[in-house]
């Protein structure tokens, strides 16, 4: 008797992977829901009731192993956990990946592992690693967008599964960066190629998170976590288009022997509001395991918070070279393609880190009122000079402190570069800016002579520089650049800024002392103030011409 081969209509076709079931249910019309687990036991408990997905908590899993929800638990626990998780189930698991435990190198090895154990995803949040739990304290650092997108771009480039999603979840909100920081931001991870933007918040109502998603419309799938917003009813997230809801910490809250009564629960009412009040609360967990001998132990121990930069901006003067745009308002309120100069300034120091911000004003003092920032008032700015409108704000003089003008642009790797330099004073001193174009010579130049010049030459930059001389008429062949009005001071260099004003009020010089005045005499004085040496990037706005080119610029 002849055996004949299988037809290829004979064998059945593959299953869909655990990723393709978890992007199925990110890009289903309808709304989806995943309940958290944290052990093989809660993942069947959750299976078992019928949704299908589940959310590994970071929260749950790190309190199950007796520790804070702070990275104290390393990735490679929670890995074990998770194989775990993944062989007693068979619906997708998305993992709360915290920060992605360090670098783009840590998310690149997190995604391979992941991807090797059908995992379907991973949430990374643009947090600083170590994290801290989202509804602990307040106002918590972010992460640069940058160094975030660069997080997804290598767990995208790493994956094995194509189906694999990484969600990125933006901060902003819980951290109280605002709505714009928050579209900004998902905007950024969704070029970088995040698969889900994952919206959070710790507010009791869900209005920002329906004013996120409003705006960003239909531009990726949005997660949110409703914690904290357990009582908004459900209809409101599916009519506002809302992709997915997590269902966050609730097995986790709930006594083992109750884990199968609250999962069928929710499922059925899909709501929390039925359950909310029968489970342990938020700071009880918090308390199990072990946050406030965290905090007995940084006041033990004297652990210093991270330090942040101020900003002091000089924006007193009129800008007469500009005409009838300054007649009814400052020239940093001149508008530059469609937002005050000021605004433009004010966002490039935010996207540095640096939001303490203070603005010294004078003329038509009432048209700068731009939100979020602190302003004093120079009321003689019509006879007195830069040195005067920073003594306006010599109570804020203090600290790491940034001294700007408030009519200048520059590119944030300036910001940057500034920030990391080292020194009590440093200067910003554009290398190419010895003269002006042609036709505008007759402006002051704000000069400096340096212990060294610019070369260009990586190895020679490692050599410190430092300001020498500083000047609207040092010689030409004495001239290594130019001032770009943005100067960084250290907690000591904001002291003898400080000092110095107090010494020429006393003498009588600081009512029509510049800023380069005030440079000099701390030079005078023995001072030494460092350089950092830029290559163009940057321009001030003080006539037509200029803000020609501040409209190219950006």
């Amino acid at each position: 008797m002849a055996i004949t081969a299988p037809r290829a209509f004979d064998k059945h076709p593959e299953p869909p992977s655990k990723a393709a079931l978890l992007r199925a249910e990110l890009t289903s019309p309808n709304l989806s829901f995943l309940m958290e687990a944290h052990n093989g036991l809660s993942a069947k408990i959750v299976e078992e009731a019928g949704f299908k997905g589940i959310w590994a908590s970071g929260l749950s899993m790190s309190a199950a192993l007796g520790v804070r929800d702070n990275n104290e638990a390393s990735w490679t626990q929670i890995l074990e956990i998770l194989e775990f998780m993944a062989d007693a189930t068979r619906i997708p698991i998305l993992v709360d990946g915290d920060t992605g435990y360090g670098n783009f190198n840590s998310v690149r090895r997190l995604v391979k592992k992941l991807c090797q154990r059908g995992i379907a995803g991973v949430s990374i949040e643009d947090k600083q690693f170590p994290k801290t739990n989202s509804f602990i304290g307040e106002a918590q650092p972010l992460a640069p967008i940058g160094e975030f997108c660069g997080k997804i771009k290598a767990g995208k480039d790493s994956q094995s599964d194509d189906d694999f999603s990484i969600v990125a979840r933006v901060e902003a909100l819980v951290a109280g960066w605002g709505l714009d920081e928050a579209l900004r931001r998902a905007e950024a991870y969704h070029e970088a190629g995040a698969d889900a933007i994952l919206i959070h918040s710790k507010s009791k109502t869900a209005d920002e998170i329906l004013a996120f998603k409003a705006e960003w419309s239909d531009r990726s799938p949005v997660v949110i976590v409703p914690t904290m917003y357990y009582g908004t009813p459900v209809q409101r997230f599916r009519d506002a288009g809302i992709s997915m809801v997590i269902w966050a910490n609730h097995n986790l809250r709930a006594a083992i022997t109750a884990m199968r009564e609250t999962t069928r629960r929710i499922l059925e009412e899909e709501s929390l509001t039925g359950v909310e009040g029968s489970v342990a609360g938020m700071q009880e967990v918090f308390e199990l395991a072990g946050n406030p001998e965290l905090t007995e132990a940084e006041q033990r121990y004297q652990v210093a918070p991270r330090s942040e930069s101020r900003a002091i901006v000089i924006a007193a003067s009129r800008g007469s070279m500009l005409g009838d745009l300054t007649q009814d308002r400052p020239k940093c309120m001149v508008d530059v393609r469609g937002q005050p100069l000021l605004r433009r300034l004010v966002s490039t120091l935010n996207e540095g880190g640096v939001r303490d911000i203070t603005v010294v004003r004078g003329y038509k003092k009432e048209a700068i009122n731009l939100p979020a920032i602190d302003y004093v008032d120079n009321d003689d700015y019509a006879t007195t000079g830069e040195a005067a409108s920073l003594a306006c704000a010599l109570d804020r003089l203090e600290g790491d402190c940034l001294v700007s003008y408030g009519d200048i642009l520059f590119r944030k790797y300036i910001l940057d570069t500034l920030l990391a330099a080292e020194g009590e004073v440093v200067l910003a001193v554009d290398a190419l800016g010895s003269g002006r174009d042609p036709g505008t010579a007759s402006r002051l130049i704000d000069l400096v002579t340096c212990s060294r010049p610019f070369t260009g030459n990586y190895l020679d930059e490692e050599e410190p520089a430092y300001l020498r001389r500083i000047g609207n008429d040092l010689p030409a062949e004495e001239v290594h650049g130019e001032w770009i009005g943005l100067a960084k001071l250290n907690p000591r260099g904001s002291e003898r800024m400080r000092a110095e004003i107090e010494a020429m009020k006393a003498d009588g010089s600081l009512g029509q002392a510049t800023l380069l005045d005030l440079f000099s005499r701390l030079l005078q004085a023995g001072e030494k103030l460092s350089v950092v040496y830029v290559a163009g990037h940057w321009l001030d706005v003080d006539d037509a011409f200029d803000l020609a080119k501040a409209r190219n610029f950006l």
